[in-house]
């Protein structure tokens, strides 16, 4: 429970700080990732950054167990990613604002396949658009958007809600397809 992490006792904080400290040079030596300060990764979270695919991590933020990040991604600040999500970055990429909450078992997937009938969906060619979340964005459990989305800052997406299209500031959206609710303001 990563968000126990910041609330130790100091006599439990001391080794959690260490361990945290370790297991963050681990991944930057084994992938290309950069880790911010104060930042708690599971280890049982799977960080996927070959050379140009990089994962950026901004300070404060957490990576709950069971999640699947593949670069390229850029997280902000003060970012949580709860257990059993999946980030895909493409080629595109995907970039997370400061501020933002991804809750369990969310999927963001930057590309997608052709579907032409003249040969198999593994033979097509794969297009790579991006996804945009913005800053204080709130992704509800098991939310899905899609490749080349973009979600503007403040905005809540509702739990089970599959995300096709572009979500404005302070929407507040749900459904699937994801349709307005109303204005979070």
């Amino acid at each position: 429970m990563p968000w126990l992490y910041w609330s130790l006792k100091p006599k439990h904080k001391v080794w959690a700080e260490e361990w945290q400290k370790e297991y963050q040079r681990y991944l930057m030596d084994m992938e290309t990732v950069e880790i911010g300060k104060n930042c708690f990764i599971s280890p049982l979270a799977h960080i996927f950054a070959e050379p140009g695919r990089k994962i950026i991590i901004g300070d404060h933020s957490f990576i709950a167990a069971d999640s699947v990040l593949h670069g390229p991604i850029d997280i902000g600040s003060e970012v949580a990613i709860n257990h059993h999500c999946i980030l895909d970055g493409g080629k595109a990429g995907i970039k997370i604002a400061n501020q933002a909450r991804i809750a369990a078992y969310c999927h963001l997937y930057a590309f997608d396949h052709g579907m032409q009938m003249d040969k198999p969906i593994y033979q097509q060619t794969v297009r790579s658009q991006g996804i945009s979340v913005g800053k204080d964005v709130w992704l509800g459990a098991h939310v899905g958007v899609k490749d080349g989305v973009k979600i503007d800052d403040h905005a809540v997406i509702g739990m089970n809600s599959m995300v096709t299209k572009d979500v404005m500031q302070n929407q507040i959206v749900a459904g699937n397809p994801a349709h307005f609710i109303r204005m979070r303001d």
